[in-house]
């Protein structure tokens, strides 16, 4: 091979893997001068851009704006439909804009990566060694580096009849809301897509294993969100795990271990859980950790049990969220080719469920904080009806709690509840990491009227 055959096939890091990790390292690494290669097989921005957190939030808008509809023409508003009538999304039209949007976001990525001068090769790969990948076509790449940022994939589980549902990528197909919609899981994407389809004209029902929603969140604050899904119409099965599906000719019936048969759906979505995508990239052979689910095992660099290989994203053991993936590639990229110190701090990390409304936590629940500090906490709430809701005589109800510590009362939890949960919640994390006290936000003067001012004037 001559020296410029070698060029075109050697780089100073490859990255396995075209999502929001795998890009936010190549851009990093590229903009150091490292000579970057790309290999993505499918659409660029993975799950998130493409049938994750993007489409879910343009889906969430729809819902939202069909809310606010439904409660204008109760405030005085003329609108063409009896008030109790749900506002019909033209889901095509809808889809349209959506997709459009996504277009662009995959339009800009492209001029960013030839902007950059990182070589994209749109095929899957697999590992030979820690410094060789070979693409499908049998080329082989390679780089003293490797970042392996693939994501992970929904995942159906193992009962019979599983094939009769689908996962939240065909939620992404639909092209209009069906009659009835049975959701089986308790978690972010089922609490999400229940209240979407809910507020967008489905009747839907949710079918949890355990006794709550979310878990991770604030026990409170899920109680809360269980009424307010209630007050919209969700029906909510709890402690009724799913054994089986059954086809009722065109529709769906649930099984559950104890044997009931459920009413029939035209729609049944699984809502169980995601599978890191570690398979076929030659990983184990290489002598890289993986855990029992598949994750690959990184330390706090985000390195494997492997030498020059990194990770980053839902394939590793991380928090499996886009903002995580890509703090953490961008992280490493300054470390290896900025020589900047710095690791990806994975405490107090906020994040949020888009609901119906939204639901959001950073730091500590009342139950963990609880368990490290014991009875030396102090617990502050805050219910009430944000004025939208209260001037259309809405049932609906936010909740925010603050988890205070010690008798300086540090906060070490914020947790939100309700109308622009998701909008507030960013500046409060940043003062929660910087070490606020209950005085602090007590000495913050507050913005009426508003939501966000309960978090500064709890008592």
């Amino acid at each position: 091979m001559n020296a410029d055959e070698q060029s075109k096939t050697h780089f100073d890091l490859i990255v396995v893997g075209g999502g929001s990790g795998g890009l936010a390292g190549a851009f990093r690494a590229a903009e150091y001068g490292a000579r970057v290669a790309l290999l993505e097989p499918a659409l660029l921005g993975g799950t998130c851009v493409n049938v994750g957190c993007v489409p879910k939030k343009a889906m969430w808008l729809a819902a939202d704006i069909a809310g606010k509809l439904r409660m204008a023409q109760s405030l005085g508003f003329s609108i063409d439909q009896p008030p109790q009538q749900r506002c019909e999304l033209d889901w095509p039209t809808f889809i349209v804009h959506r997709q459009r949007y996504i277009a662009n976001i995959h339009e800009s990525y492209r001029k960013r990566l030839d902007a950059s001068g990182i070589v994209l090769a749109p095929m899957r790969a697999h590992l030979l060694d820690a410094r060789t990948v070979e693409c499908e076509n049998g080329a082989r790449l390679s780089a003293p580096r490797i970042l392996i940022a693939t994501g992970g994939h929904a995942v159906k589980p193992d009962m019979p009849g599983a094939e009769l549902g689908g996962t939240s990528d065909d939620f992404f197909s639909w092209n209009a809301a069906p009659e009835r919609v049975a959701i089986i899981g308790a978690g972010y994407i089922a609490v999400e897509l229940a209240g979407v389809l809910q507020a967008l004209g489905s009747r839907v029902e949710v079918f949890a294993r355990g006794a709550r929603l979310l878990e991770g969140f604030d026990a409170e604050l899920t109680k809360q969100l269980s009424d307010d899904y209630c007050q919209s119409g969700v029906r909510l099965h709890f402690d009724r795990a799913v054994a089986a599906l059954e086809a009722d000719g065109v529709r769906v019936r649930l099984r559950d271990a104890d044997g009931a048969l459920s009413e029939a759906f035209d729609k049944v979505l699984f809502a169980t859980g995601r599978r890191p995508n570690s398979a076929k990239l030659g990983l184990q052979q290489l002598g890289v950790k993986l855990d029992a689910r598949g994750h690959i095992v990184v330390d706090e660099l985000h390195a494997t049990s492997v030498a020059g290989v990194n990770a980053v994203g839902d394939v590793t053991t991380d928090v499996q969220l886009t903002p995580v993936a890509i703090a953490a590639a961008r992280r490493l990229m300054d470390r290896v080719y900025g020589k900047r110190e710095g690791r990806l701090d994975q405490q107090n990390i906020p994040t949020v469920v888009f609901a119906h409304p939204p639901i959001g936590k950073v730091g500590l629940t009342e139950d963990e904080a609880r368990a490290r500090h014991g009875d030396n906490l102090h617990i502050y709430r805050a219910g009430f009806r944000p004025m939208l809701y209260a001037l259309a005589e809405s049932p609906q109800r936010s909740l925010f709690k603050l988890i205070c510590v010690g008798e300086e009362r540090r906060v070490v939890g914020i947790h939100l509840l309700g109308e622009a949960a998701d909008e507030m919640l960013q500046g409060f994390a940043v003062a929660l990491k910087r070490g606020i006290t209950l005085d602090d936000l007590r000495d913050t003067v507050a913005i009426h009227p508003t939501s966000a001012e309960e978090v500064v004037l709890m008592r």
